[in-house]
């Protein structure tokens, strides 16, 4: 009997450390708002590592409740407006904040 207890607790402890890694952050109100963000996330950054035309190094992505925020640096109005159109393309974007500054 003791064994299984130690078992039970033990399950038990593991499954609050899991759960806890998936934590919602912010204004989302599911774990599964944060996963979509997190994917849209991703998904924004590999179009601008593929596209040459953005620098992807240079601006970040942020994504909250299908909102994308892109920040960071362009070296012209084109790139800018490249990035906040590679971002509008991805599945499940809802809007693109664009505050990329341009570096003259």
């Amino acid at each position: 009997m003791t064994i299984r207890n130690t078992l039970a607790a033990t399950a038990a402890c593991f499954a609050m450390l899991v759960a806890g890694g998936c934590a919602v952050t912010r204004d989302q109100t599911t774990v599964g708002g944060y996963v979509d963000d997190t994917t849209i996330t991703a998904k924004v950054k590999s179009k601008f590592i593929e596209d040459k035309s953005v620098a992807a190094s240079s601006i970040q992505v942020e994504t909250l409740n299908g909102t994308v925020q892109l920040s960071g640096f362009a070296k012209s109005d084109a790139e800018r407006s490249a990035a906040a159109a590679l971002a509008r393309d991805v599945n499940g974007v809802k809007a693109v904040k664009n505050d990329i500054i341009v570096r003259p």
